[in-house]
């Protein structure tokens, strides 16, 4: 089976570039693990966990504001609006993640974009319960 090459770029860097075994999305659709072979897709991200495995076993693992994905057999492009790589986390950043996206849902009629908003919300206070921050 082919390998495969993911990369997870920020607006402001390239967090990540390299081969893995496996990459968690926390997608629109749901949560989703792309292996070798994946069918291709592009899908957007809400915020949450990116969880890449890398080609020697090591887990890495971000936190994303949300994005879009770009997925081949061989292949997994993310790119991100904001990335928090975990080891660099503090409280202080995810109760910001938090407060963007109650601003975000409090500004906007759009009854779609309020329920985005909503499933981010708990995914990061999930997140940051589970990591007590």
């Amino acid at each position: 089976m082919a390998g495969l090459f993911a990369e997870l770029v920020s607006p402001e860097r390239i967090v990540f570039a390299g081969e893995v075994r496996s990459v968690l999305l926390p997608g629109v659709e749901g949560d989703m693990t792309v292996l070798p072979g994946h069918a291709p897709l592009v899908t957007m991200l809400h915020a949450g966990l990116v969880f890449a495995t890398d080609a020697a076993g090591t887990g890495r693992r971000a936190v994303v504001r949300g994005g879009l994905v770009e997925v081949t057999g061989t292949r997994v492009t993310i790119l991100a609006e904001r990335v928090l790589p975990v080891e660099e986390l503090t409280r202080d950043q995810i109760d910001e993640e938090i407060l963007y996206f109650q601003m975000e849902r409090d500004g906007t009629a759009n009854p779609e974009r309020r329920a985005q908003c909503e499933v981010s919300i708990g995914r990061l206070e999930e997140f940051k319960a589970n990591l007590r921050l």
